[in-house]
């Protein structure tokens, strides 16, 4: 006979763990906010121009600040992890218009 699943449980599992990803990304904002700068903005300021980006449907607009943005990240790469650790040549390597369109390596 086959043991019965507990539902109760797995939802409370489930729901931990949606807990956790929401707390890590959080933080992970808060990390970029201090990263980049933008932590000497103030919060009216900050939340302002984030709105302005979240509303901004020019794709061409858009596209410049996810280049400017992985470019922010791969100088941050490149000072603070070593020569030997560094991917380097898988960007570099590939001819212009072979990348994604997006500029950078994910959205997280």
């Amino acid at each position: 006979m086959r043991k019965p699943r507990n539902f109760d449980a797995e939802l409370k599992a489930l729901e931990d763990k949606a807990r956790d990803l929401k707390s890590r990304k959080v933080q992970q904002l808060g990390e970029l906010v201090i990263a980049t700068g933008a932590d000497s903005l103030g919060t009216d300021e900050l939340a302002g121009a984030l709105m302005v980006l979240v509303e901004t449907k020019d794709a061409a607009k858009r596209e410049a600040w996810a280049k400017r943005g992985a470019a922010f990240f791969q100088g941050r790469a490149r000072r603070t992890a070593p020569a030997i650790e560094r991917n380097t040549g898988g960007a570099q390597t590939q001819p212009r218009g072979t990348q994604p369109a997006s500029g950078g390596a994910g959205a997280t």
